[in-house]
């Protein structure tokens, strides 16, 4: 019976600590950012929904009945629209956080440009000899897009975010390792290797590291906008 609810557990095991502390650290008092965190997570999160819906449709991606909720919306389990609002409040509490507590956790200027080089370049030729693959394709297009932007426009930022997401990347791999079959018998979230790499690190596909970044740093490029505005 507990496996029905295992996805639901995750996302709000997800949550519960980010969004408690949001309320009992008064030092930094993240809960007054609320309403900032939920804009600029709608906003993202809106046109990565529309893709999610359309890969689950064309079987791109799938998800266990086993392991959630009989609840769908444009037929994905509830389970999956409620993981876009509760992993990135974590990650975005997570990563403003650290920049308060530690405000030296940051990469120098010349590693961070060299890590972007690196990567927007081997992503790229990845891209071109996997073209059609579409998983891989929108995640490179993507990752590639936000990293050429972010070169001209959120350095700075990067220098602070890649940090963080080494930090991030610890629960990442435990909840999404979750999801994609580890320590269980069977995954939360099929995928179609057809459509992607095939290639995994334990069972994530290596296209989920570039989606998390993607979408959680894309969240964080307009939560930093909309808290210059509005607060």
């Amino acid at each position: 019976m507990v496996s029905k609810y295992l996805y639901l557990i995750l996302n709000l095991g997800s949550l519960s600590i980010p969004l408690l502390y949001s309320f009992l650290e008064k030092r930094f008092h993240f809960i007054k950012y609320f309403k900032v965190s939920l804009f600029s997570i709608l906003i993202i999160a809106f046109p990565f929904l529309v893709w999610d819906v359309i890969f689950t449709m064309a079987n791109v991606w799938g998800f266990n009945t086993n392991y959630h909720l009989s609840i769908f919306i444009f037929g994905m389990p509830i389970e999956e629209w409620l993981f876009f609002f509760c992993i990135p409040y974590a990650c975005l509490f997570t990563h403003e956080v650290l920049k308060y507590y530690l405000p030296n956790l940051i990469l120098s200027k010349f590693v961070t440009k060299s890590i972007v080089l690196f990567a927007t370049i081997s992503i790229l030729s990845l891209l071109v000899t996997n073209l059609g693959k579409w998983y891989t394709t929108v995640n490179f297009v993507l990752f590639s897009a936000l990293m050429i932007y972010s070169w001209f426009y959120q350095i700075d930022e990067l220098r602070k975010y890649f940090a963080s997401f080494g930090v991030i990347l610890i629960p990442f791999l435990i909840v999404n390792g979750i999801l994609t079959g580890s320590f269980i018998e069977s995954p939360v979230v099929w995928y179609n290797n057809e459509e992607n790499l095939n290639t995994r690190f334990f069972t994530i596909p290596v296209e989920d590291f570039f989606y998390a970044f993607n979408l959680l740093f894309s969240i964080q490029i307009v939560f930093n906008r909309l808290k210059k505005k509005l607060c």
